[in-house]
């Protein structure tokens, strides 16, 4: 066996130390975001001349690809990448926001946040959308009106118990259907994800959310996502997902089977707006190209 000189060995040693500290750096993850407006609207690029691909609600914990300093690129939970204003995100120095404590979630369409316990004397601080996930002070009281949430910049508010609840859960495909009708009407938004104003596949998206399931975000991915199986025309139940489009392979729109023929949705026929549509009307029915069940 060869033997190595002390001059190798340093040189050997030297390499080996470059060679980890390279590797701990490629795989220690960069430092996270949480969004501090309302809706925080997802870029292609980082600019806002480019398109909208999707977005990211009030307090929702981001991944960061790469950091231009006013513009951040990022991936949010369902792993779905775009450019945002750095001004529309905070830097978390530690752990994802809400990931410890308590926390509760906005059931209302929208949730006004209060420096204090009154809603005459200031204006909101922020007023936040459906689904918003909030660390909260829970009070002893569960008749209390008022309940005291940590916002991700760090400051104090106020909401009202009434928006929110603690004890989040699996909704039933009737539970779903009654959720969704309680947004007709709300805008349709290109890119949406919020109850400002969604597109068609972020409200479906937002509705399989509340019953368990994390579907991707795109119409086109969302029929044929392994979460699902096909499911004939003629077998459609309530709760089965609807997907539109020139062919099979051009899927461009989706809704939910409520029974009856009829299909609640997210879409700009007759008006830019949630709504429930029938398929067996020819515009439907000439587009309807893919039923799926969640397995």
């Amino acid at each position: 066996m060869r033997s190595y000189s002390i001059r190798e060995v340093r040189i050997l040693s030297i390499l080996i130390l470059l060679l980890c500290c390279s590797f701990a750096t490629a795989q220690a993850p960069a430092p996270g975001y949480v969004v501090v407006v309302p809706v925080a609207n997802m870029y292609r690029g980082p600019s806002v001349d480019t398109d909208v691909v999707s977005q990211a609600i009030y307090a929702s914990n981001l991944v960061v690809i790469e950091d231009k300093g006013d513009w951040i690129n990022i991936k949010t939970a369902d792993d779905y990448p775009g450019w945002v204003r750095a001004q529309d995100v905070k830097k978390l120095s530690g752990a994802a926001y809400g990931t410890s404590g308590t926390t509760v979630t906005v059931s209302a369409l929208s949730a006004n946040i209060y420096r204090e316990q009154d809603v005459t004397k200031h204006a909101p601080i922020v007023t936040v959308p459906f689904d918003t996930r909030l660390i909260a002070d829970i009070p002893a009281d569960p008749k209390a009106r008022w309940i005291k949430v940590t916002l991700p910049d760090g400051r104090d508010g106020y909401l009202q118990s009434g928006e929110v609840m603690q004890a989040t859960k699996k909704l039933s495909i009737p539970e779903t259907i009654d959720l969704a009708r309680k947004f007709l009407g709300v805008t349709y938004t290109w890119g949406g994800t919020s109850s400002y104003g969604y597109d068609c596949s972020g409200f479906m998206q937002m509705l399989m959310k509340q019953r368990g399931y994390l579907m991707p975000r795109d119409a086109n991915i969302q029929a044929s996502w392994t979460g699902v199986a096909p499911v004939e025309r003629k077998d459609l139940q309530p709760g089965d997902l609807l997907y539109f489009g020139s062919s099979p392979q051009r899927i461009t729109h989706t809704g939910m089977y409520i029974g009856d023929g009829k299909f609640i949705n997210d879409t700009t026929h007759t008006r830019p707006a949630v709504q429930i549509d029938d398929i067996n009307d020819p515009y439907w029915t000439k587009l309807l190209v893919a039923q799926r069940r969640v397995k």
